[in-house]
């Protein structure tokens, strides 16, 4: 039988009883039985979770315990163990032990803030501008605490296209993707899975990264000009990189505006007289998985009249068409998609490079998507500026946790 009166200091067990002890104050030492008969048994349980910090002394009062004339400490957290008296040569053996941890209660993540939906056992938090993912219950192992994540950038914007030279801007880089389950949601090539993110009782602020501002066409006497970088968007340590804007096409312009900027995903370059150019690097700075590619370039032939695409989450953006018809800007990269929202949605496109002879309209890169805008197109033959780029898309922030 057990003893609920809970002991707090030093006592001599008596045979059949089970002891609660408290050792929060300190050390205790539990006398065993004296003289005691075969089958004799005692019981010890921590009562307070405080054994490793403030040990129980079993005191062996004669006989041996485990067949050594030594006596016993108890130095385990929430440990109880029961001892059955056996014979002279072995004494007192452990019959049966075990830990409070065995019967643990599942705690599951609780928290508030965005747009919550659920997916069965999941809640989901959308973010579609800033504010704080509240967490006020931390869980534990046996239920939840980690949380999944989608962090997408801002896209970029595309840059503009210039008369009467003729030349399409680059398309902007789609903003960095980031994900915390890239085998569990995403079914692109993202690389390894990335582990949840533990989390503790705190607010965490939230970025939604805006897009990038779309580069200006221009005329003969005004330059055109690149498209501007995606915003970052933030979740507690994980950061996504805004896109890279698209370069500027045109010529004579400034020569930074014909390099692509880097970013999440690079830009596309822009067309311009004089040696073929690369587009913009992704994954700036690195992370791994990355969370972009590089932007298209221009084609190595007798002039680059059309703009490169801006890279995307899992592809990087095409060279521009150059000469030959029908003279389209280069496709944006490809983005990813994920089913972390229980269906699926397809996030950071890069920007199309703006074409030699004209240009599909409206082709901003979608709110909170991440995408990039494409760049302008040249509209050979008509009056005025050439077209400008298109700017980016907003990110977003996800936020998947088990709750029951």
């Amino acid at each position: 039988s057990w003893d609920t009166t809970v002991k707090t200091s030093g006592f001599t067990a008596v045979s059949g009883v089970g002891y609660f002890v408290n050792t929060t104050s300190g050390a205790i030492t539990v006398t065993l039985p004296a003289s005691p008969d075969a089958g004799a048994v005692v019981a010890v349980k921590d009562y307070a979770n405080t054994f490793d910090t403030n040990n129980v002394t079993l005191a062996r009062n004669g006989s041996n315990i485990g067949g050594v004339a030594v006596d016993a400490t108890l130095s385990v957290e929430g440990l109880a163990v029961t001892l059955v008296y056996v014979d002279a040569t072995k004494g007192w053996l452990v019959t049966d032990d075990g830990l409070q941890t065995s019967t643990s209660t599942a705690q599951y993540v609780t928290a508030t803030g965005g747009t919550i939906t659920e997916d069965g056992n999941f809640k989901i938090h959308t973010f579609t501008g800033p504010g704080t993912f509240t967490v006020s219950c931390a869980g534990n192992a046996c239920g939840s605490n980690s949380v999944d994540y989608l962090v997408v950038a801002g896209g970029a914007g595309g840059g503009g296209a210039a008369l009467p030279n003729e030349r399409g801007g680059g398309g902007g880089g789609a903003g960095g993707f980031r994900e915390s389950a890239g085998c569990g949601y995403t079914s692109s090539p993202l690389g390894a899975c990335v582990s949840a993110l533990p989390v503790t009782v705190q607010g965490y602020p939230i970025t939604v990264g805006s897009g990038g501002a779309a580069g200006g066409g221009g005329p003969a006497t005004s330059p055109s000009t690149k498209g501007t970088n995606g915003a970052n968007s933030v979740f507690s340590t994980i950061i996504s990189t805004g896109g890279g804007g698209g370069a500027a096409g045109g010529y004579p312009v400034p020569p930074c505006n014909v390099i692509a900027n880097t970013g999440g995903s690079g830009g596309g370059v822009a067309s311009t007289d004089g040696a073929p150019r690369s587009g913009g690097a992704g994954n700036t700075p690195p992370v791994s998985p990355p969370q972009g590619q590089p932007g298209g370039g221009t084609r190595p032939d007798n002039d680059y009249l059309a703009g490169g695409g801006g890279g995307g989450a899992t592809g990087s953006g095409d060279i521009g068409q150059g000469c030959a018809p029908p003279f389209n800007g280069g496709p944006g990269g490809a983005g990813a998609t994920t089913n972390i929202t229980a269906s699926p949605v397809t996030y950071s496109v890069g920007g199309r490079g703006g074409a030699w002879d004209g240009d599909a309209p409206n082709e901003d890169g979608g709110a909170n998507t991440g995408t990039g805008g494409a760049g302008g197109g040249a509209n050979v033959g008509a009056p005025g500026n050439g077209n400008p780029g298109n700017t980016g898309g907003s990110g977003i922030v996800i936020i998947r946790y088990k709750f029951q």
